[in-house]
């Protein structure tokens, strides 16, 4: 797998887009994959959208997959200036104004748009590490691949399991700590719970103990595709330090509302083809 994979990122990406629609074709219109379930999940979300709308919405987010899945593939070996000409990002000042403090940045970014891509092109505007909280993928090739890639312009994947050692380890140091936020947690999980989409959505609750324990400014990152292969960035600010104030509304809530604005502006640049409501909400929480 890992050789496979490597020997593709070499293709030109417009061969690899080709590539991407075969995929698309076995993986939905042939296999179905997942088609029922983000049939539900559409019609839960979009009440108000007719099936042929809603219909388009799942094709389109198909097909984006399998083009994120080549893009991926293409970001392994693709050149630094190439990336940032084709991830742009609207306010880095926002990034950079906390750098020129001395401040670490919390990323909140959700399974929208090239979530690799933005890894990437953050590390080279930016010239400090960010480093990616992930789960570790079960078929080894993927998952070295996806750490060698991930790792090309300074930052590194941190293992969900070991992220708080890293964190108190790193500290010290200027960086950014990406989270993709959106996914559920575990039943066992502590969470937060709060209305998405029609739906009791969960959400996890680290990201306010790490920017008290870094005081730290916590940001949206809303992602925006521009046309195929091309995309631009903004920051929103959920919180920022001193947090010793009155309890304001929680983080996750304002990444909920912000995530939520995104889909609804965008459907089919948000990855449906995830369980992302895997169980209800329970009677006491």
């Amino acid at each position: 797998m890992h050789l496979l994979l490597r020997a593709l990122a070499g293709w030109p990406l417009p061969l690899l887009y080709g590539l991407s629609a075969v995929l698309s074709f076995v993986t939905f219109d042939l296999l179905r994959w997942r088609r029922e379930q983000v049939d539900r999940d559409l019609a839960l979300a979009f009440p108000e959208r007719t099936p042929a709308e809603r219909r388009a919405i799942r094709n389109d987010t198909c097909r984006r997959f399998t083009d994120l899945f080549v893009e991926m593939i293409w970001g392994a070996r693709a050149d630094a200036a190439e990336l940032v000409r084709r991830v742009v990002f609207e306010n880095p000042e926002v990034i950079t104004a906390a750098a020129a403090r001395g401040q670490s940045v919390v990323l909140l970014a959700a399974h929208q748009c090239n979530w690799e891509w933005l890894l990437l092109s953050g590390g080279i505007t930016f010239g400090f590490p960010i480093d990616a909280v992930y789960q570790p993928q079960r078929l080894a090739g993927l998952d070295r691949f996806l750490r060698e890639t991930r790792s090309r312009f300074g930052g590194s994947p941190i293992p969900q399991g070991d992220f708080v050692f890293e964190l108190m380890n790193r500290s010290g140091e200027l960086r950014g700590y990406a989270l993709i936020a959106d996914q559920m947690p575990r039943p066992e999980d502590k969470k937060y719970w709060t209305r998405m989409l029609n739906r009791d959505t969960a959400f996890f609750v680290g990201a306010e103990k790490i920017a008290h324990f870094l005081e730290s400014p916590v940001l949206y990152v809303a992602m925006r595709r521009l046309r195929r292969g091309y995309y631009t960035v903004r920051f929103v600010t959920l919180a920022a330090p001193p947090f010793d104030g009155p309890a304001g509304v929680p983080i996750m809530e304002g990444f909920a509302r912000e995530l939520e604005a995104s889909v609804r502006h965008a459907p089919a640049d948000w990855l449906w083809l995830q369980k992302r409501w895997k169980y209800p909400r329970p009677a006491d929480e």
